[in-house]
């Protein structure tokens, strides 16, 4: 493999042991992987560890353990910190990709200069794909509008269907690409959030430097939307309106007058608040299984 395309696959894991096992084991059979990186975040009832074992003979495996939950952006920086390849990628525990995924992506990315950042795309396991592959900035108005339901509020369309590429406004944290340079240039993902959002403020990022994000087309994804985010419906739904909080607060809020930014800021929490008793009972439900 060549050194200068060589990649790292960084995935940080929490008690995503139902899907991690499929997600490994295509990553080490896919083109251009030179490191895998499976980062922990204190999954505490050995589901790693049996997982891990299938993979323990393939030299590009590696795993850090942490023993607090250290939110996924702290975690990416982690794996990010502790791998060599010029190329990163950073894959979800539910995301399963094919073979060519991960050259498919990188090709893109050397054969277009400008582009920062390069997702893929990604579906669901009904072949439809997810919104947050290919979304607008996250404006204050779309984002009241998200707030308030509007579940199409950051969809951005795929007009072109032959089409190579699509250049977005952000795509999915379940799998990106970036060039090591750029990610260290930019100082990685903002751990001020812990779940959710970070991508989009990443993407951010990268276009206001100066750079594209697109979405390979011909680079497949299958999102299965692993066990993690059910165990905790209300802790996820918390740290999800916390990161649109941030978001706005960091690239939006300047922009607004005082009074409407207020606004804005109390329907981010008034959604949650009128949302936490439904997620406390999924909740409860689920630790009753």
């Amino acid at each position: 493999m060549n050194a200068d395309g060589a990649i790292a696959i960084v995935v940080v894991t929490h008690y995503s042991a139902a899907t991690l096992d499929e997600c490994l084991a295509a990553v080490l059979t896919a083109d251009t992987v030179a490191e895998l990186l499976v980062v922990d975040n204190a999954t505490a009832d050995g589901s790693v560890d049996e997982v891990l074992r299938r993979f323990e003979h393939d030299p590009r495996v590696r795993i850090v353990r942490n023993t607090t939950n250290r939110g996924f952006a702290s975690g990416c920086n982690q794996g990010a910190a502790a791998t060599r390849p010029p190329w990163l990628v950073f894959l979800n525990p539910d995301c399963i990709v094919e073979r060519d995924t991960f050259a498919r992506m990188q090709s893109l990315a050397r054969a277009r200069p400008g582009v920062g950042l390069v997702g893929a795309d990604v579906r669901g396991e009904d072949g439809v794909p997810e919104r947050a592959a290919r979304r607008r900035e996250p404006t204050w108005r779309r984002s009241l509008k998200r707030v308030f339901g509007d579940r199409n509020a950051f969809a951005l369309a795929r007009t072109d269907r032959d089409a190579e590429a699509t250049a977005v406004d952000a795509t999915s944290g379940a799998l990106m690409l970036i060039e090591r340079a750029v990610f260290e240039r930019l100082g990685g993902f903002d751990e001020a959030y812990r779940l959710h959002c970070e991508d989009l403020d990443l993407c951010r990022r990268v276009r206001d430097a100066g750079l594209a994000v697109v979405v390979a087309e011909r680079a497949r994804a299958t999102h299965r939307q692993g066990s993690s985010s059910r165990r905790r419906p209300l802790f996820v739904g918390f740290h999800k309106h916390r990161g649109m909080h941030r978001y706005f607060r960091k690239h939006e809020r300047a922009g607004v007058p005082p009074p409407l930014a207020w606004l804005i800021e109390a329907g981010i929490w008034a959604r949650f608040a009128l949302l936490a008793p439904w997620l406390a009972l999924r909740e409860l439900a689920a630790r009753l299984r």
